[in-house]
């Protein structure tokens, strides 16, 4: 794969409400142990179930050689850097990384956060475990205490780490056009504003209940990256999935309604061949949700039709997600769970005949 985004751990210190997910919040007592206890368990079988190899074939390279490039594996929240997820679980997780990879063609790993946790001590932590890229992700209007100039002390104070730790920065590191093998530390520093990321974001999780999001139908989230786009070009460009802490895996980070398969039960590879030929899953890897149905009774004007709703405040909305949810709901997602029995139902009995796991 060229790129992997695994949510580690539902853990945040904020509750953010442009949040994509409402699962993303502090917890505390039970609660607390319960989701730290989620990503700490499945994170090593989600770890063996990813590709065995992050190298993936650079289709945009010119030339007549084939080029391999190295994969990304972005670890992302809630935020890892809070104290019950950083040594609990995200290094641990770095750790298992960097050991599944070492002789297996590399991965570059990033470690995305609101920011404000980060420390020196905690930035030379991660470089020492092998983190390529620290992201700081919450330099926007919707993080409290960063609106508007607010966030520039920050962003200093955070530039001035970056660098004394020998990072440069991702616009850099384009502009000095450095090879894919050079191993210099790079950091960003983004949020969700018009320019930037989910500016206008997703119909999904606090943002939707809040009614922020200003998408409308010209906005097609699926044919971008960390959208559905080219999800499926496993060892190309292009190729990306999201994970939960649960092991569920995503063609995209805005998360259909249905998860494609389980990433603590099963191998991504065989996840992505088995739904690989359903037709709307192929409509999602072109970027063409509104496609999704052509093949189950659902032509391209019924699938628009179904993308209007109200917002819970009570404003009409249009979005191909939304039609992208009722599909889900009404038609792929039985599919999804029917294909997924199918998988475990073999794994079991290879298990029964055999004795050893397929």
């Amino acid at each position: 794969m060229e790129s992997i985004y695994y949510v580690l751990c539902w853990h945040c210190h904020r509750r953010c409400k442009h949040c994509y997910d409402d699962r993303f919040h502090p917890y505390v007592r039970d609660e607390l142990d319960q989701v730290v206890s989620e990503a700490r368990d499945n994170a090593p079988r989600i770890i063996a179930n990813l590709p065995d190899s992050m190298r993936f074939l650079d289709a945009e390279a010119s030339g007549d050689e084939a080029v391999y490039r190295t994969g990304r594996i972005i670890l992302s929240g809630g935020d890892v850097l809070t104290d019950p997820v950083r040594e609990n679980v995200l290094y641990p997780t770095l750790e298992a990384i960097q050991d599944k990879y070492r002789d297996k063609g590399g991965v570059k790993v990033i470690v995305q956060t609101t920011g404000d946790l980060l420390t020196e001590k905690i930035l030379a932590e991660l470089l020492d475990r092998g983190v390529w890229s620290v992201s700081a992700a919450g330099m926007d209007d919707y993080h409290v205490g960063m609106q508007g100039e607010k966030r520039q002390p920050l962003i200093e104070k955070l530039r001035d780490m970056f660098e004394s730790a020998g990072m440069i920065s991702m616009a850099e590191h384009a502009q000095r056009r450095l090879s894919d093998a050079d191993s210099t530390p790079v950091y960003t520093l983004f949020g969700a504003t018009d320019e930037s990321w989910i500016g206008k974001l997703w119909p999904r999780g606090r943002a939707w209940r809040n009614d922020l999001s200003k998408a409308t139908m010209a906005d097609n989230f699926c044919n971008a990256w960390s959208g559905g786009l080219g999800f499926l070009q496993q060892g190309k460009s292009g190729s990306e999935v999201s994970i939960d802490p649960d092991g569920n895996v995503y063609p995209c980070c805005i998360k259909t309604a249905t998860p494609l398969g389980n990433l603590a039960e099963e191998p991504l590879t065989e996840i992505l061949y088995s739904v690989a030929e359903l037709p709307a899953i192929q409509a999602i890897n072109q970027g063409q949700p509104q496609l999704m149905g052509l093949d189950d009774g659902w032509q391209e004007n019924d699938f628009l039709n179904a993308c209007h709703t109200q917002t819970p405040t009570g404003n009409e909305y249009a979005n191909l997600c939304i039609g992208c949810d009722k599909f889900h709901q009404t038609v792929l997602g039985p599919q999804l769970n029917q294909l997924q029995s199918q998988r475990r139902a073999k794994r079991l009995g290879v298990i029964a005949s055999t004795g050893q796991p397929a």
